[in-house]
């Protein structure tokens, strides 16, 4: 997401009067002027929020983190689920179905790439149909569908029975891991979103308490990924894979019963049409228009005269100014007898809807490749677990568990990072975040390039300890990769959850979020790819002989030679990354 080459032109602050800011450069004015209700916003939200009898939200009785309280419960419970099938599929895919190493990181990094690709769908029905709310209940009922078939496909009584073939038990199978795919599609870019809508911008107190409100929403995830990466995996590996997937599903069921129960706590954002309609209708009417000429004065360019109560009008910017054309005013396009048609003549807040979501582009792709690095916790990491001797003490520590050091350094960091770092940072910069977006994203890229070094150097001495006979090396050694990537999602992931939600225009909130889901998404599958093609390329002679890097028996191999090539390009991730935001360090962006 070159890699943050045009992230300086997302300008943050609200424009209070904008006729006094018509002189001032792109880069220094707000894209964005809210238009506040005309009514007194002493009792009322003055962001348009709804009960859910569709009247004014009361300050005092809706949102705020009394509502907050049943959007993480919902969040907590889900994440229960994602993370107990999620962490420890790999192992089943390997026991259970007898697919190789390789078959089982690429199925589970395709799987994990569709749970974070379907909330573009979620985002769609949210922002065009269902609303927040009603997209998460239908979802969470998918979800609960997706485990029920998983849990009967991992049952005795269907393992046993005469008709069980191999061929049944992965269609079964693969039939609830998309099911939850699809459910969870729902799920995670609107229970973010749903939450942040809870605090009113208008508001200069809760405007800062929706910045805590996404370090606790990703500590409400990681909670979750905690219980799964010990209680959850320790069930299934030690009970049953059944009852470690019947489990989680009910406790869903828990979940979703508390956050229907606070319905009437919640402010509900009102529909803006649909987000993706609108973006190709600039695309289509610039098309159309591109043999207009574009006029030297943006006042002449289209614009409704009027807008509601609660609406908001977006400030044109020379930026993407082919994008303009969607919205000039010609003979062909605005004469009485053929009124204009939003496929030809869009107005300027529209064309810059589309301009804002386009600058979150390098961010957005610069999350890939530390998301290809995350991948490898739930891939090649633990097949190094497996590798390795899991015994501690008098215990013996399954490989997915080893997570659970990832998800300790969320949990210990994000309470640090919220009453320590924030305040300190903020008495030193003025800011009221403390640090920047990007200089958060930053520090997160910086720390999976060292996550990678390390296990690439810990495989290494693995693999010599293996050749020399000697005892295995500890499955300790992992903990410092997981606790380090732990830390940078800490960084990295907060902060562009943040960045898209406040850089989304109104009407794309679900949108934004989702753009986070997505990078997710994109990493799972060129981690997938990656894995298929490394493995084919350097069993034909590459560095890892005969057996390449990542064979079946990774004594054979050279996993240290893959986790270099991931350290390597976290490093060239990070140095793009830095030399786009240092040649906009002036920027306000950079500092808001």
């Amino acid at each position: 997401m070159g890699v943050v080459g045009v992230i300086g032109f997302l300008p943050t602050k609200l424009l209070k009067k904008p006729e006094a800011q018509m002189e001032a450069s792109d880069e220094e004015r707000p894209l964005i002027h809210h238009l506040p209700p005309q009514e007194q916003c002493s009792k009322y939200t003055c962001d348009g929020t709804v009960n859910i009898d569709s009247k004014p939200a009361l300050k005092q009785s809706t949102g705020n983190w009394r509502a907050c309280f049943f959007i993480l419960g919902v969040e907590f419970t889900e994440c229960i689920c994602f993370y107990g099938v999620s962490k420890n599929l790999v192992t089943y895919l390997t026991s259970v179905l007898h697919e190789s190493n390789v078959d089982a990181a690429q199925n589970v990094s395709i799987w994990i790439g569709s749970c974070f690709f379907t909330p573009l769908i979620g985002a769609f029905l949210a922002d065009t149909y269902w609303g927040r709310y009603w997209t998460v209940v239908m979802s969470i009922l998918v979800i609960i569908l997706g485990m029920i078939v998983l849990t009967i496909s991992a049952s005795p009584l269907f393992l046993n029975a005469s008709f069980y073939n191999g061929g049944i038990s992965r269609l079964t199978v693969y039939l609830g891991l998309y099911l939850f795919a699809l459910g969870t599609g729902g799920i995670k870019p609107n229970i973010p979103a749903f939450g942040a809508d809870q605090f009113d911008d208008a508001n200069p107190v809760e405007r800062v308490t929706k910045g805590s409100f996404f370090n606790w929403y990703y500590f409400s995830i990681n909670v979750g990924s905690l219980l799964s990466s010990t209680v959850v995996v320790w069930v299934q590996d030690n009970i049953g894979w059944s009852v470690g997937f019947a489990g989680p599903m009910l406790l869903l069921g828990f979940g979703l019963a508390v956050f229907i129960a606070g319905r009437r706590v919640y402010r509900y954002k009102k529909l803006g049409g649909s987000p993706l309609t609108r973006v190709l209708q600039v695309l289509v009417a610039a098309a159309r228009n591109h043999r207009l000429n574009l006029p030297d004065d943006s006042s002449l360019l289209h614009e409704l005269p009027g807008v509601s109560e609660g609406d908001y009008r977006t400030q044109h910017t020379n930026q993407f100014r082919f994008l303009d054309k969607a919205a000039i005013l010609s003979d062909k396009n605005c004469t009485p007898a053929a009124p204009s048609s939003p496929w030809r003549l869009c107005t300027v807040s529209q064309v810059e809807e589309l301009k804002m979501l386009l600058r979150t582009f390098p961010v957005w792709a610069s999350l890939v490749g530390f998301f290809m690095v995350t991948a490898q916790m739930t891939s090649t990491l633990i097949e190094q677990g497996v590798a390795m001797d899991g015994r501690v003490g008098r215990f013996t520590v399954p490989p997915a568990s080893l997570a659970t050091f990832d998800v300790v350094a969320v949990l210990v960091l994000i309470p640090v990072y919220d009453a320590a770092l924030v305040p300190l940072a903020r008495r030193a910069t003025g800011r009221d975040r403390g640090v920047s977006h990007t200089q958060r994203i930053g520090v997160g890229l910086a720390l999976s390039a060292v996550a990678m070094a390390y296990s690439a150097m810990v495989e290494a001495r693995r693999l010599a300890a293996a050749a020399a006979g000697s005892t295995p090396m500890s499955i300790v050694w992992q903990v410092p990769s997981f606790f380090v990537l732990g830390a940078g999602e800490v960084f990295a992931v907060i902060g562009m959850l943040e960045f898209c939600y406040e850089q989304s225009p109104a009407s794309m909130k679900s949108l934004g979020t989702a753009l986070v889901q997505l990078a997710v998404a994109v990493a799972n599958y060129l981690n997938s790819g990656m894995l298929r093609v490394v493995a084919a390329a350097t069993a034909r002679g590459g560095g890892g002989g005969g057996a390449g890097w990542i064979p079946d028996k990774l004594d054979e191999g050279h996993l240290d030679y893959f986790f270099w090539m991931m350290a390597a390009l976290s490093v060239l991730n990070l140095l793009q990354f830095l030399h786009c935001s240092i040649r906009f360090r002036g920027n306000n962006t950079l500092s808001s």
